[in-house]
């Protein structure tokens, strides 16, 4: 999902780690790499792959950004009842989140982006620009209403709506970028607080990934050790809607037009980022008990907090 930075430290010492920040996506994309030759020739092929991985963020956006009236999301939308042929990037993010939707009932949908609009979430984080789609938060539309062709790998809108791929894009992007970083092994692609960890750290251990508090923002929540692995986590405390008190946030449940209360925070590890930040989002609103038996069924390890503090977790997640 599209949310700003979270600090999730990485709590393994990089001894001369080469690190690049830039802004990307709403957040701060850092990779780091560490344990590499240190000739001429393995730092130009390492400095080649970083650029190539900082590249996929951009690439992803372009294609995917509901911020951005020129990507090919947003021209998508400004159909109706029409096949549309998308390109693979685009095709494969839409048919991931209806699966993912198709699968939670509904608890996950990527056609809640008129309704994030109406919220207030309409505004391009490089400029502050409105960027409303002009698509209005009146009929009812759902998942059910995208109509995926994989054949020809195309999409028809059966009604007027905005499709919402934060949740899925960010990740995508993530994976992307791995793809270009694996071959140097050791390496971690941090945006914001979704991250995957390549490899092991600067002292040859897995890398220990600090989670933040929900509640108190300079403490951590707990640590955790991954290796080869995605990490995602979303908190209620991220990106709140403007002028309200009654606590909504980014998280929208599709069902009942409300932020969801039971969950307060999700920390989700998977294979992949797209993984762990659509499922963590569905846990978000199905809660900690349905929530929990989703991640579980498909073999995650996954921390959910409650309202009251309280944390469920799978049985194979461990703290460290």
């Amino acid at each position: 999902m599209s949310r700003a930075a979270l600090e999730l430290p990485l709590e393994a010492t990089l001894v001369s780690a080469p690190k690049s920040s830039r802004a990307r996506m709403g957040t701060v994309v850092t990779i780091e790499v560490v344990g590499h030759d240190r000739s001429a020739r393995a730092r130009r092929t390492r400095d080649l792959a970083i650029e190539r991985a900082f590249a996929w963020f951009d690439r992803v956006e372009s294609v995917c950004s509901r911020f951005d009236a020129g990507s090919e999301l947003r021209r998508l939308c400004a159909t109706r009842g029409v096949d549309v042929e998308l390109s693979p990037m685009l095709f494969e993010a839409v048919r991931f989140a209806v699966a993912v939707a198709e699968e939670t009932h509904g608890a996950f949908d990527p056609t809640v982006g008129a309704r994030m609009e109406a919220r207030g979430f309409h505004r391009d984080y490089r400029d502050g620009a409105d960027v409303r789609s002009g698509v209005r938060d009146e009929e009812p539309v759902s998942y059910r209403d995208v109509v995926l062709n994989e054949s020809a790998r195309s999409v028809r809108l059966e009604r007027a709506l905005l499709l919402d791929l934060g949740a899925v894009a960010k990740g995508l992007a993530i994976d992307m970028a791995v793809q270009e970083l694996r071959p140097l092994a050791n390496f971690v692609v941090d945006a914001g607080g979704d991250l995957y960890c390549g490899g092991h750290n600067a002292a040859e251990q897995p890398w220990t990934v600090g989670i933040r508090h929900p509640r108190e923002s300079h403490a951590l929540l707990t640590r955790v050790a991954i290796t080869d692995a995605a990490l995602c986590t979303s908190g209620d405390y991220e990106r709140r809607v403007a002028d309200d008190t009654a606590g909504e946030h980014h998280v929208l449940d599709p069902n009942t037009g409300a932020s969801p209360r039971d969950v307060i925070s999700t920390s989700v590890i998977a294979p992949t980022a797209m993984v762990a930040d659509a499922l963590g989002t569905a846990a978000f609103v199905l809660g900690c008990a349905e929530g929990l038996a989703l991640l579980k069924h498909h073999e995650l390890r996954a921390c959910l907090v409650d309202a009251q503090l309280v944390r469920h977790t799978t049985p194979d997640w461990i703290d460290v």
